[in-house]
This record gives C-alpha cells, structure tokens and sequence, in this order.
C-alpha cells in the first residue's frame, strides 16, 4: 500500500521551564581526575545551570519534573537528599521526579569525605544551598507552564567516537577514542511550541561523555553542553534542556584536554547539528500530506503540511509515567581490608614522589589513589550481604508519540541502539545517572576484559541486558512501535 501520509512525532502536553544558576565558587573542589596534580578550581569558563521542566497532561493531571544539572555525579546519600528535599521543596511525589546529570568531569566534585581538602570547604555550602536552587527553577516552570505542542527530529553529529581502545604495545584496554569501531552518532531533539510562543524550549539528547576537559583543566566548566546551549539559544531563541544519552563507551574524539577552547568547539559541533534538526522540523501540529500529481515536464507528486488527522489525536494527546523496579545481582568485588593495603602501598609511593620532584610517577600515584579512594566510597554504598540484589529503577513517561527514559549509572549505548532499533516509529529519549547513581553498565561479553569501565562496575553481567529486557516489555505493553 502507497504512503500518502508523512508524520512527524508529536505530543500535546502542558509544559513550563525555569533556569537557575548553579555556579560553584571558583576555587571549589574540582579534583575529578586522578592525575590532576591541583585540587582546587582556580577560574570559570563558563556557568552552570539547572534546568527544570515541570510536564503534565493535556488536562492538567499531577506534576512531572525532570531536573537536568550541570554537574557530574554524586554519591547515593547525597542523591536521595536531594531528591527528598526537592520533592518537600515542590509538592511533587518522588515517583513523578527525575533529577539528572550532564556529567561533565569539569564540576565541583560534591564528596563529603574531601571536606578537608584545597577547595573542600565549598562541598557542604553547596549541598545545602543546591535543593533551594532547584526549587527556584520548578518555581519559575510553575509560573510558565502552559499548553504545548512537542515536536521530535532526529539528526546525527559525528562529535562522540567510541572510547573503547586497545593499546597496540601491551594489549591494554585504555579509555580513548578507537577509530575502528563505529559510535552512536544520533541527536533526538523535542521542540515544544505553544500559542504564544514559536519555541519555547528545545530538548537536545545526546550520547557523548563530556570529557572534552581533563587532568590539566582548572576551571569549572558545563564542558561541551555549556557552549551547545549558548548556541541553539541563540540562534532559536528557546531555552535549552541538555540530557545525556547512554555514552559508556562513547566520548569525544578531541578530548582530554586543559583548554577550555576546545571544550567550546566540540559544543558547537553538536549544536549546529541541533539546529539543523531543528531547520528541518515542520510546523508545529502538521504532517506532510501527498495531494496528487502535476504534469510539468516531469510529473510531479506534490506533498504539502496540513493539520494532523484526526485518528493521530488520541496518541498524541497520551500522558502517563510508570517506575520499573529491576532485580539486578551485584558483581563479587575486593573488600575493603584489600583496598586499604593497595591504598598504603600508593600513598608511600606518591610521598616518594613528591620528594624526588617526579611528576610523571606523582600523576600515576595520585590517579591510582583516586581510583581505590572511589572504589572504597562504592563498597560503602552496597548491602553487606553479596547476594542481595539491587533494585533497579527506570523511569517511563510517554509524551505523546515519543518516549522519555530515565535510567541510573552509566549504561554502554547498546541500551539506546538496542530500543531504538526494536521500536523504530517511536522517538526513544534516554538520559543516564538519573536518580540512582550506580557506576558503569556493560555488555555482558565485557566483564572480565578489565577495561576501566569493568573496573568501576558493581553490578554482575547480565545486567544492561535485563534492563533492555525491561524497557521493551513495557514499551510494547503501550503499543509502542
């Protein structure tokens, strides 16, 4: 049968967004690399934000708020503060809350254990001050919720590459860019549109760590997302809401660096790719119709934007969330008497170091010592007993003809392949370290290869696949397609 209908996914929602800042003071605790050789920000490139999106049926039914930081990680004490904070802050119950992070390496680090440490004096203001920050912006989405019509495109950036590289000399498996092995290049962005506004907020999902600043970097920085935003703000006039894509594996290919310059060429790589998304989005509520065929030379088949039919109406007017609860096995991991003795061994090493001058053996022992200190800070946050299982949430909201995912840790991009691949009419929207800030999430062929990401996982192979597993269960349970 011959297509005469061409339609772009589509919801109808109420939609209202506020900003705040979030910008650390700029000698706050920053040590988020092992082989920085500084603890304490010295400037800031660029500010960071917290972007609150308050959603909600066409008939005005109960809140959702999606929270996207510009920030890195916390530890799950921290995390379920905050979410409990906001949730009495704002009214709205802790099932319909996702509070998500960009991820940059470039943040204050938020440890409470490095309090005392150069910068480390910033840590608990800011914990304290960060759940009233938030609560301005639901206030300021509150006040401009209204009516809108989301319209979601898809496009591609080659900005990620996959970081998943052996090296040639030892066989080592190094986190870095491998030209061999393709990457996710997707970008899904939503653009909502109202009445009274041509754009009010664009939604921008990318998979790409951003890694962009390293070790040598010494100011806080959003990383690439800071520079994509400033760009499609202002070429859109909308505010931007920058959520991460599953990117265990992804990174990008110009990345590791001090300068902050390239942190902003890589932002605007992705965010020309963002607007040429959003150059080819059609109006706002139409879909492309085929209305026949002119004869002029060539005999043409004309296609023109007319409103949505009718029989779309129900499915795009369609609001609804669900929390999938997933029983995941935890790996079998070294205790803490082990990690103390590896500890010692490289602090000594480290104070050699120091007194020899040698800056390239300084580097590694404070990586390594990084490395085991945020070993020891995961075992502190699992159950004492090795066979119990973690209980594994995903968010699910469906927003009209697309669907947004909230998922903890940092899953490989087979996650987002996988669903997209599986439900090839749905707009797919996933966003990571979301909610439970559980480490790295592998296929399961990867467990044993010792790459760093095996190395910082805490739970057992198996696992990225029940969640897949999961999700698609419950997207098929909606008719998703």
């Amino acid at each position: 049968m011959t297509v005469t209908a061409w339609c772009t996914p589509t919801a109808h929602l109420r939609l209202g967004t506020g900003v705040a800042d979030i910008t650390p003071p700029a000698d706050a605790y920053h040590r988020n690399w092992g082989a920085a050789l500084h603890d304490a920000a010295e400037s800031i490139h660029r500010p960071l934000s917290a972007t609150a999106l308050v959603l909600q049926d066409p008939d005005s039914g109960p809140e959702h708020l999606l929270v996207a930081l510009d920030l890195g990680w916390m530890r799950t004490a921290e995390v379920r503060q905050l979410l409990d904070r906001v949730a009495a802050g704002t009214g709205i119950q802790r099932d319909r809350l996702l509070i998500t992070f960009s991820h940059t390496h470039a943040a204050i680090n938020l440890d409470r254990t490095r309090t005392h440490e150069p910068g480390g004096q910033h840590i608990e203001p800011y914990l304290q001050a960060l759940p009233e920050r938030i609560v301005t912006a639901v206030e300021r989405a509150r006040a401009d919720l209204k009516p809108v019509t989301l319209t979601f495109g898809q496009g591609h950036c080659s900005l990620a590459v996959n970081r998943d590289y052996v090296d040639p000399e030892d066989g080592v498996r190094v986190c870095g860019p491998n030209p061999e092995e393709a990457a996710d290049d997707r970008v899904w962005v939503a653009r909502a549109t109202s009445a009274t506004d041509a754009s009010q907020v664009v939604l921008v999902n990318y998979a790409c760590h951003p890694t962009t600043l390293a070790w040598d970097n010494r100011c806080i920085s959003p990383d690439y997302p800071g520079a994509m935003r400033a760009l499609v703000q202002q070429n859109s006039l909308a505010r931007c809401a920058f959520l991460l894509g599953p990117c265990g594996d992804l990174g990008p290919r110009d990345g590791f660096v001090g300068n902050p310059q390239v942190a902003d060429d890589n932002g605007r790589q992705l965010g020309y790719a963002v607007l040429s998304v959003l150059a080819g989005l059609p109006p706002a509520d139409t879909q492309m119709t085929y209305t026949g065929k002119v004869v002029s030379g060539a005999t043409v088949g004309v296609w023109q934007h007319e409103p949505i039919a009718a029989a779309r109406h129900p499915r795009i007017r369609t609001f609804r969330s669900t929390e999938l609860c997933v029983e995941l096995p935890y790996k079998d991991l070294p205790g803490r008497e082990v990690l103390e003795r590896r500890l010692a061994t490289w602090r000594s090493r480290e104070t050699r170091a120091q007194q020899a001058g040698n800056d390239t053996e300084l580097r590694d022992c404070r990586a390594q010592i990084e490395r085991i200190r945020r070993a020891m800070r995961r075992l502190e946050e699992l159950p004492d007993t090795r066979d119990a299982t973690a209980t594994y949430k995903v968010a699910v909201w469906q927003l009209g003809e697309g669907v947004l995912i909230g998922v903890g840790g940092e899953p490989y991009s087979l996650l987002q392949r996988t669903l997209r691949q599986r439900f090839p009419e749905t707009p797919i929207l996933i966003t990571v370290l979301t909610n439970e800030p559980y480490s790295y999430i592998l296929p399961a062929e990867l467990y044993g290869s010792e790459c760093y990401q095996d190395q910082c996982s805490t739970l057992a192979a198996g696992a990225l696949e029940g969640i897949m597993d999961a999700i698609q269960q419950q997207l098929r349970d909606w008719g998703c397609r």
